[in-house]
């Protein structure tokens, strides 16, 4: 694919926005239907814009804190512009012979109040350079997996895969499983997704995989959290939840 058109860039941000505003809607939802003594979480939504000197457009980050259910969780998109510094020029795809660059994406991370209700991980993008792609994926990482969730996570993305093509699940998912291995520990940060990235056979296609991965991950994680947000947990079970949340801290920081 050659560069976006504008048609393309706008239906693309248009997207991602309306997935940010359909995941805190749900997850605003989750924290109302929750039983708890403190109040239902909300988000608060900060625009922000990138520095004239670097690059134009911007994004809004949607925090959610200290909820009945979630207790940190972040929704945040992005469309941005300008052009790679010289020292970026000719290492990213499609800019060997121009610099210019678009782009757009959607990025959660939701940490949990609960040690049983699994963490996640999930985001979605659209770069255009010289060329187009799209890329992204989700990730579940539960303190103490359930193998009735992590199927029922792992079929999500599976239907939306080969919806598309056959061979997307299993490329994607061995993807997401070497990319999220702490290769000096010699395990896994969670029980595994999809990942994807440098997905260009037609725009239309690769757009509509994209939502569909979104609509899959929309579908299945809320369905996780009510499935376990009322279990009681023990203070051993959240000295747990914290120490296993220090792993994925860890994967930040040094992969």
């Amino acid at each position: 694919m050659t560069h976006a058109t504008e048609a393309q860039k706008t239906a693309a941000t248009a997207w991602f926005t309306k997935l940010r505003d359909d995941l805190c809607s749900v997850f605003e939802a989750i924290e109302d239907a929750a039983t708890a003594s403190r109040p239902a979480g909300r988000f608060v939504r900060t625009s922000w814009e990138r520095d004239p000197a670097t690059g134009a457009g911007g994004g809004e980050m949607s925090l959610l804190r200290g909820g009945r259910v979630f207790e940190k969780v972040g929704v945040n998109i992005s469309a941005v512009w300008g052009d790679f510094s010289h020292e970026f020029r000719g290492q990213i795809p499609g800019t060997k012979e121009s610099p210019t660059f678009w782009a757009s994406g959607v990025s959660l991370v939701a940490h949990m109040q609960s040690p049983l209700v699994p963490a996640a991980h999930f985001n979605t993008r659209m770069i255009s350079t010289g060329i187009t792609w799209f890329g992204g994926g989700g990730d579940l990482n539960p303190m103490y997996p359930v193998q009735q969730d992590t199927a029922d996570f792992h079929a999500a993305f599976k239907a939306a895969c080969d919806k598309h093509d056959p061979n997307y699940y299993p490329r994607f998912k061995q993807w997401c499983d070497e990319y999220f291995f702490i290769k000096h520990r010699g395990v896994s940060r969670g029980v595994g997704g999809i990942f994807y990235d440098n997905l260009t056979t037609t725009w239309e296609n690769d757009f509509a995989f994209t939502q569909d991965v979104g609509r899959a991950f929309l579908e299945s994680y809320p369905a996780l959290i009510r499935r376990h947000v009322h279990e009681a947990w023990t203070p051993e079970q959240r000295a747990w939840q914290l120490q296993k949340r220090g792993l994925y801290a860890e994967f930040n920081l040094l992969y």
